[in-house]
């Protein structure tokens, strides 16, 4: 077997480096390039990546400002964008401008959590039903337990769900500026260790069942808040949409009527169209977990026709996981990126939500718009042509 070399003492050395590249050559007959050419110090990468070998490079645009009246996120904000898609980064600054036109967009984190979900087993259901019964009573002892783990973390509540012989438990915990999954992942084994030591009828225990869906989409996350659960909120004057979009409120309202019921009949998450485009994007340009894209892209979307015949839209994304800190935050670009819109650090996660969702809803209305005006293709074909 023609392993990948490694050194045990330092890894991310420049030597074993340009080992891992030179067996690449060996291995696939690829002489890397642009792979091995970057700016950063791979010493900064020790707990990012394994078996370092250089950088992939993503195309990194800016949108906007964009001008928030948000709780945190306030004022214009310049908005960075790591993309491969053509016409992107054009829709949502288009998206932007709009917003701006419309007096700005209006921002607002309903909620913050993060889960781990271990599922206990018993002899039967009357078994699981006395445990259910036993957490609750315990809930304060078992809290003290899990926040022993963590600085920053707290246990605030436990959902409880008895099915056949099984108590699926789904421990909720604030995580203050981090995205929280390993924090909550050592405060829930602490928590589930104490557990099985304490109560005798148990037929063991798995530390996450698969209901806290992470990295997944679905409809408890939806309903219950997984990460941050924040809206964005605009009321769009008619004029505006017909001078700069050519469409009238009416176009809009009805296409996402239509769009409902497809996306019902489909079971899609979203009733949205864009959410994963921006979110993605940002994500990949400041060290968010971009598999976190799968659970933070279920948008709901609302949008009516008030008195004045002007277009009221807003967005709410149930669970949207990032953090301000931690992860790959701290890499050196992303880290960058992060300080264009002041996101850097302790007290800035739940600015950097809102201005998420600020960028979904510049999205949502520039493809509305295209699509109720039949200006799809036709931007695409301008702006992201490449073949």
């Amino acid at each position: 077997m023609n392993s990948i070399p490694r050194d045990n003492s330092n890894d991310y050395a420049l030597g074993i480096i340009e080992k891992r590249q030179k067996h690449i050559k060996e291995f696939s007959g690829t002489n890397l390039e642009h792979i091995k050419q970057y700016s950063i110090n791979p010493e900064t990468t020790r707990n990012n990546i394994e078996n370092f070998i250089g950088v992939a490079q993503v195309p990194l645009g800016i949108a906007g400002p964009l001008n928030f009246i948000g709780e945190d996120a306030t004022g214009e904000i310049l908005i960075p964008l790591a993309t491969t898609e053509g016409s992107l980064i054009a829709s949502y600054n288009r998206g932007m401008k709009i917003l701006n036109l419309s007096g700005g967009v209006k921002t607002t984190v309903v909620a913050s959590r993060m889960q781990r979900a271990p599922v206990f087993g018993f002899e039967d259901t009357r078994e699981a039903r006395k445990f259910e019964q036993w957490i609750t009573d315990n809930f304060k002892k078992i809290k003290r337990i899990c926040d022993s783990t963590t600085k920053i973390g707290k246990l605030e509540f436990i959902e409880k769900y008895v099915a056949g012989r099984f108590v699926y438990l789904r421990l909720n915990f604030y995580t203050g500026d981090a995205a929280g999954q390993n924090m909550v992942t050592r405060a829930t084994e602490a928590g589930c260790k104490w557990i099985q030591s304490k109560y005798k009828n148990l037929d063991g225990y798995y530390l996450e069942s698969n209901f806290a869906t992470d990295k997944k989409s679905s409809n408890v996350n939806i309903l219950s808040t997984r990460g941050k659960r924040v809206s964005a909120e605009c009321t769009f004057p008619k004029e505006i949409l017909k001078e700069h979009l050519r469409i009238t409120p009416y176009n809009i309202a009805h296409h996402y009527n239509i769009a409902g019921h497809a996306a019902f009949i489909s079971g899609a998450t979203s009733n949205g169209l864009q959410s994963a485009n921006g979110i993605t994007a940002l994500f990949i340009a400041t060290g968010q977990d971009v598999a976190n894209v799968a659970e933070s892209s279920a948008m709901i979307f609302h949008c009516e026709i008030n008195s004045n015949d002007d277009l009221y839209i807003n967005i709410t994304i149930p669970s949207l996981i990032v953090g301000s800190y931690g992860g790959g935050t701290g890499l050196p670009t992303q880290n960058e990126c992060l300080k264009i819109m002041d996101c850097v650090g302790t007290g800035k996660v739940t600015r950097l939500a809102e201005i998420v969702a600020g960028t979904v809803l510049a999205g949502e209305i520039s493809l509305a718009a295209a699509i109720s005006s039949n200006e799809w293709v036709g931007a695409h074909e301008r702006f992201g042509r490449n073949r």
